[in-house]
């Protein structure tokens, strides 16, 4: 419907931009106290949607573990993005985590009962090549393999199967209930953990320096992250999740382009070859696939 594809689309730009300010707000702070405030500002927002469907947890319990699985997820796999973003260069690291699609994909096939075609099998293959490219520091070699990966590379790999198993069970939530109680639940849970943890290690004073300092970045990674998580879990509910799915990870296009305009950052050209063989693979599935 266009409701939905209007909805994917404005999770495409959402993730785009808003991994452009991640990456600099967690280079401006920490991992942690990034997540925090992404946590918190998603939190807050969602509350006046979230909180009155919070009864009906209580008559599904199918929901409640979903619940639980998508805070659990949150919690794993956000710390492991944006560790790869603060390490890695994000024209790198954004097509790695490009990956989730075509296992966000395999899961919808393999769980949900949808159908995948054999061009859109041939796209993926050439998502994966472009992807191994992309990854590696140098041209491939042979010799030691730890050597050939780009710094935050390894930490993107698996984040992406990570957030393929959160977009699937988010996907799956959103169809069976509500897609903004998924959403709020997870950035809830991202608040909360990672709030004990600044707790545990006294970090909490920062907080307020933070603000003062960085206010900037902090609203415009919550805000464009929360506007790509509800603009996705929308899609879900009127698309198939492998249709919502590969229409938003389109935004590794848009945040390759920015990481290389505003930082500056340079690839070797094996890297360019993986990285526009990545791009143009997500993107090709995207169209077609929309």
């Amino acid at each position: 419907t266009f409701a939905g594809l209007l909805a994917a689309f404005i999770a495409l730009f959402a993730w785009g931009v808003g991994d452009f300010f991640i990456q600099r707000t967690t280079r401006a702070l920490t991992v942690a106290r990034s997540l925090f405030f992404l946590g918190l500002v998603g939190a807050l927002t969602l509350l006046p949607w979230a909180l009155p469907q919070l009864s009906r947890l209580w008559l599904n319990p199918q929901i409640g573990w979903l619940l639980l699985a998508t805070g659990a997820i949150a919690l794993t796999v956000a710390p492991l993005n944006l560790m790869a973003f603060r390490r890695g260069k994000i024209a790198v690291v954004e097509p790695i985590m490009g990956l989730e699609l075509p296992l966000t994909v395999s899961l919808a096939m393999a769980v949900g009962g949808e159908q995948l075609m054999g061009w859109q099998l041939a796209l993926i293959i050439a998502v994966f090549c472009g992807i191994v490219l992309a990854a590696a520091a140098q041209a491939p070699r042979r010799g030691d393999l730890r050597a050939l990966l780009e710094a935050g590379s390894l930490l993107a790999l698996v984040g992406a199967f990570g957030s393929a198993l959160g977009n699937f069970i988010l996907g799956t939530l959103s169809q069976l209930d509500s897609p903004l109680l998924g959403v709020w639940f997870s950035h809830a849970a991202l608040a909360v953990g990672c709030g004990l943890y600044l707790i545990i290690r006294g970090e909490v004073h920062l907080l307020a320096s933070d603000l003062r300092h960085h206010l900037g970045l902090i609203l415009a990674q919550g805000a464009l992250d929360t506007i790509a998580w509800v603009g996705y879990a929308l899609a879900a509910t009127a698309l198939p999740i492998a249709v919502a799915t590969t229409i938003s990870q389109s935004y590794v296009a848009v945040a390759v382009l920015l990481g290389i305009a505003f930082n500056h950052e340079r690839l070797r050209p094996h890297q360019w070859i993986g990285v526009s063989a990545a791009v143009a693979g997500v993107i090709a599935l995207s169209a077609i696939s929309g």
